[in-house]
């Protein structure tokens, strides 16, 4: 059951509306597809998305990676021994995390299919339906207002608000999202690391004295800064979640050693597939910290298989998994299905994807 061939290509998908945070502006998706081949016939699926402003890759440089050092790991090599072969990709070559997520999730997928389970199951999970919040982007108060209100009455109860470019602004746009959901959901905000630690206590200060309730602040300010979020934690009520600071187990114990945070957001893409995704929520565990799990703007292959990551993890009790609904188009069959707010899981082999 040897490793014999690996197709990489690269696809681009159109959004159904331009996805804004503190960061970036996205228009569409940018991905590298991969299929791994068996000599026994099986085949494994994955993929991984372009984004420089966080894990610094390019569709050039992933697809570099993943037919140069990532797959001369692993060519010619027995399926069967999967543990290896993932601590080998990781080792393969220095950062590059999105293209170690793609080959990672496509030999999860593909032991799977030999052996012909769900990937949930292979993780040690069943499947249960996974309730994602939905995302607002960055933008005027009154366009935000319009868009919480549609996500209310599609029955979104949980609204992921993007703020961080300016004070007064990030005010007035929660100001407006508040006046049209009321008290019926509940609101979290990620500044994409648009805040320094000052200014991110005068802001949560500010909601918590004028009591608009926030369920917590995602990444206030920049990646590195591990003492601002620290510095954020210790002055403010608000719990505090680190997204684009932690990318490895190493990044969580840190954090939580520190107790610079009160929350992880893992994503594939950052941390270089499941197995390591796996390891983040196992640290915090330990640490009494939840996990939510969550994505890029990725396509509905990766975050499929962040799904059942989520599905399986007993520590992983929060879900940001709203970018397939992002997207115009997939040519895909299968994976993650949605019902309005509710994720469910196909029951075939591996992610449940067909090529």
């Amino acid at each position: 059951m040897k490793i014999v061939d690996l197709e990489c290509r690269q696809t681009s998908v159109a959004l159904n509306q331009p996805f804004k945070t503190a960061l970036r502006t996205a228009t569409a998706i940018e991905t590298v597809e991969v299929v791994l081949h068996l000599d026994t016939g099986h085949i494994g699926l994955g993929s991984a998305v372009s984004t420089w402003k966080i894990t610094g890759e390019s569709l050039s440089s992933i697809q570099a990676a993943i037919t140069g050092p990532i797959y001369e790991t692993i060519k010619n090599r027995s399926i069967l021994d999967l543990e290896r072969l993932l601590v080998d990709v990781d080792r393969s070559c220095v950062a590059n995390s999105s293209a170690k997520a793609a080959v990672d999730i496509a030999l999860h997928d593909l032991y799977c299919h030999v052996f012909d389970l769900p990937l949930y199951a292979l993780l040690g999970g069943r499947m249960q339906g996974l309730e994602t919040d939905m995302t607002i982007s960055i933008d005027e108060p009154e366009v935000m207002k319009a868009d919480a209100a549609k996500c209310l009455q599609q029955g979104y109860d949980v609204l992921k608000i993007k703020v961080g470019n300016h004070e007064q602004e990030d005010i007035a746009r929660i100001q407006s999202v508040k006046a049209a959901v009321g008290d019926h959901v509940r609101l979290r905000l990620d500044a994409n690391q648009g805040w320094t630690s000052k200014q991110a206590v005068k802001m949560i200060q500010y909601f918590e004295d004028h009591n608009i309730a926030i369920e917590w602040v995602e990444q206030p300010v920049a990646m590195h800064d591990f003492a601002g979020l620290k510095f954020v934690r210790d002055r403010v009520a608000t719990p505090i979640m680190a997204d684009e600071s932690v990318f490895s187990s190493h990044d969580a114990f840190h954090l939580l050693k520190e107790e610079a945070v009160d929350l992880l957001n893992i994503k594939l893409m950052k941390s270089g597939g499941i197995r390591r995704a796996c390891q983040i929520a196992d640290v915090a565990e330990a640490a009494g910290v939840a996990c939510m799990m969550g994505s890029m703007m990725e396509s509905q292959l990766s975050v499929t298989a962040a799904a059942h990551v989520a599905t399986a993890h007993r520590n992983i009790t929060h879900y940001d998994l709203d970018a397939p609904l992002w997207l115009n188009h997939e040519s895909m069959r299968g994976g993650m299905q949605f019902d309005g707010k509710v994720i469910t899981l196909p029951d075939g082999a591996g992610l449940g994807i067909e090529k």
